[in-house]
């Protein structure tokens, strides 16, 4: 049995998609077989140790909360870890790894890169932050065993960016739990719009994602008002997910007509999101470039009808499941959304679509992927 490190300290404590990826892949992984050791937060103990037992979750120190010491303790603290625990593999699932390799003895290096927009698009990041990760994907792509991605885009923009040679590089989809996410109940959605605050016969179109700049949210909010602004029952739109660094987005905010409304919950509580995606009239996710875009899958999963762009992963996800606009421009947005908006048939094709599509990826399987990279590592 392959003993495998997964070093989970990097992840939020509000689950985005990279924490959904990793919990997905240490509640998976054991039962297919591998022996799944932990490096955690200590916010995350109880729920690891329920995954998979007591004595296979690793605690960072407390002071390890933050990025940069976080980043410190990977390198001092997590070779001694894995020293003393002798895994196989090592698997780091957020693009920084261990550069002490030598500490770590016979273990085998395995790096998840989630997308390479820190090269094709620095001005949708922080400067440091593009700065600083298309450095560490450098580096992985010199020092790593073997590396991950999740779509062919994010790998080819890589062999592109690097010059690694594809063949060390494997790519695997992320999954969907369908327990979770499948079309919500009425009474679900009467619930989500009782947390949002609003009639329980609101219409509403969403979008789901943290609100930075690769979100093209600012296009979207003005997509919405040009498409919504004339309509006799215009739907809400509601912007969920965690405030970013896009500046554009108060400023389009402030341009929203005065009789349609724009909803900004923040993060929503796990139990509603289903329901906040299959309940919306249109699922919205003009994303700029994406490595893969997990909420697309998820609302398709939820019997969303999806509205996205055919940037980078994003049609490698929704395939012919989801309508595109032309462009992520705040025309074609606002063109897309009226179409949608006014062909109700459209949608329920696309709703029903979607489910059978999202219906072919599970985390499972992306799981049972992983297993096959840590196994190749240790027996060649």
């Amino acid at each position: 049995m392959v003993r495998v490190l997964i070093d989970a300290t990097a992840l939020p404590a509000n689950r985005g998609g990279v924490g959904r990826y990793v919990d997905e892949l240490v509640t998976r992984l054991p039962s297919l077989g591998t022996d799944v050791h932990v490096a955690a937060q200590p916010r995350d103990a109880r729920k690891y140790a329920t995954d998979i037992g007591r004595d296979q979750v690793h605690l960072a120190p407390a002071w390890a909360n933050k990025p940069m010491p976080r980043l410190a303790w990977e390198q001092t603290g997590l070779p001694l870890l894995v020293r003393r625990i002798r895994p196989d593999v090592v698997h780091s699932p957020h693009y920084t790894m261990p550069l002490a390799t030598s500490l770590a003895g016979r273990a085998k290096h395995v790096v998840t890169l989630h997308d390479a927009t820190f090269f094709s698009l620095p001005e949708l990041h922080l400067g440091v932050k593009a700065v600083f990760f298309a450095q560490w994907i450098r580096i992985a792509t010199r020092r790593a065993d073997a590396l991950i991605v999740p779509s062919r885009a994010t790998l080819e923009e890589i062999v592109e960016h690097t010059n690694i040679d594809p063949a060390r590089v494997t790519v695997i989809p992320h999954g969907v739990d369908h327990k979770r996410f499948q079309p919500p109940t009425a009474q679900a959605v009467a619930e989500l719009r009782k947390w949002l605050g609003v009639a329980p016969d609101t219409a509403y179109c969403a979008f789901l994602g943290t609100l930075e700049p690769r979100k093209n949210v600012p296009a979207l909010i003005r997509a919405y008002s040009m498409s919504c602004a004339q309509l006799p029952s215009p739907p809400l739109l509601v912007l969920a997910g965690g405030r970013g660094w896009d500046a554009g987005i108060d400023a389009a905010l402030a341009q929203v007509p005065a009789r349609l409304t724009v909803l900004c919950p923040g993060f929503v509580p796990e139990p509603f999101v289903p329901a906040l995606l299959g309940g919306a009239e249109i699922l919205a996710y003009p994303g700029l470039g994406e490595g893969f875009g997990l909420p697309v899958l998820e609302a398709m999963a939820c019997g969303a009808p999806v509205l996205t762009t055919r940037r980078l992963s994003l049609p490698e996800v929704g395939g012919d499941a989801v309508a595109y606009a032309k462009s992520p421009g705040e025309a074609d947005l606002a063109a897309a959304l009226t179409s949608l908006l006014a062909d109700p048939d459209r949608r329920r094709q696309l709703s029903a679509a979607g489910i059978e599509r999202a219906a072919r990826y599970t985390w499972t399987a992306a799981a049972r992927a992983h297993q096959a990279v840590f196994d190749a590592q240790v027996n060649g």
